[in-house]
């Protein structure tokens, strides 16, 4: 039986052995779940029950032994044409299953064949990421300082998106920072994906933001560098819901931007005014692949591009015969 024990163990291995976050063992959780309810109903062992409440845990290992590419390919279908999901969602949900698969083939030997291998995976959108550009980050940054918060949460959320918009740092990164990550030679140790480490050398204006909240911050024994109204660590989603705010009060589009949308920021500004080659982006971003990275290319491409149509000769002799 694989029941929930050895789906347990999958997600302990992910998790100890593979350095994932907790949020994303959450996400192969519900990725495989979805598969397996999916396997389920197509062999016809789940009739008469609604999708969402069919039980994972009388699958046995022979169930899973049967799995075909065919099977991989009718989920794919069913994810766009019942769940209606996106391709880059489709392409994470197939990949949770490929790992899955991977894991019970060639780490714990339970099955033979692999019906994940060679499997076509949806075709990702090529989509530039959005940022804010230079003047757009100086007015969030003017209109923190113009706040009518008091003297401790003004220098905090400045300092909290100074960091944001110089360093490129994940929002999970910057709410876990610690007192002593930051070292007397102006860098920062963050902790990424996988629970790898890296170092972040902090730039003047971040020195000077985190000089100017550390004179404010309380004087309490929390480790935590940036801590909330209740002198707790600030959470995530705290960090998020303060920044939404101070993009809607600088006039910006709150569905455009986002916390993400400030790593993207710091990213682009550094290619496109620090000449910042692109493995050195990779570094400063903890990026794990080159692949990743490279998509601030295309930013700087279509910059390009279109510096080069704003020419005012771009369309001498449309009109001509």
């Amino acid at each position: 039986m694989i029941k929930s024990n050895l789906l347990d163990d999958f997600l302990d291995y992910m998790k100890s052995t593979r350095g994932s976050s907790e949020s994303t063992v959450k996400e192969y959780y519900y990725d495989i779940r979805l598969f397996l309810r999916f396997l389920k109903q197509r062999r016809g062992l789940a009739k008469d029950i609604e999708f969402d409440d069919i039980s994972i845990e009388d699958i046995d290992i022979e169930l899973l032994k049967s799995v075909k590419k065919q099977d991989i390919y009718a989920f794919n279908a069913f994810l766009e044409k019942t769940r209606k999901v996106s391709n880059r969602s489709k392409y994470r949900k197939i990949s949770s299953i490929r790992t899955f698969f991977n894991y019970l083939s060639a780490k714990v030997d339970l099955i033979e064949y692999n019906p994940i291998e060679n499997i076509d995976m949806p075709k990702l959108e090529k989509t530039l990421p959005e940022y804010l550009d230079l003047n757009e980050a100086l007015n969030l940054l003017d209109t923190i300082k113009n706040t009518n918060k008091k003297e401790i949460y003004k220098t905090r959320d400045y300092a909290i998106v100074t960091l944001f918009l110089n360093c490129g740092m994940r929002l999970s990164e910057l709410s876990g920072i610690n007192l002593d990550d930051i070292s007397n030679d102006n860098t920062l140790r963050v902790l990424g994906k996988g629970n790898k480490e890296r170092t972040i050398y902090l730039n003047n204006a971040c020195q000077d933001a985190l000089e100017d909240y550390m004179k404010n911050r309380p004087d309490i024994e929390s480790n935590a560098l940036f801590l909330s109204m209740r002198n707790n660590r600030m959470s995530n989603r705290a960090i998020q819901h303060m920044i939404e705010k101070y993009i809607v009060d600088t006039g910006l589009d709150s569905k455009k931007y986002s916390v993400h949308k400030l790593r993207h920021t710091a990213a682009t500004l550094m290619y496109q005014y620090g000449g910042a080659d692109i493995r050195s982006l990779q570094e400063i971003l903890g990026h794990e692949s080159i692949t990743t990275t490279q998509i601030y290319t295309h930013v700087r491409s279509e910059q390009l591009k279109n510096t080069v149509n704003s020419n005012p000769l771009a369309n001498i002799g449309e009109d001509e015969d």
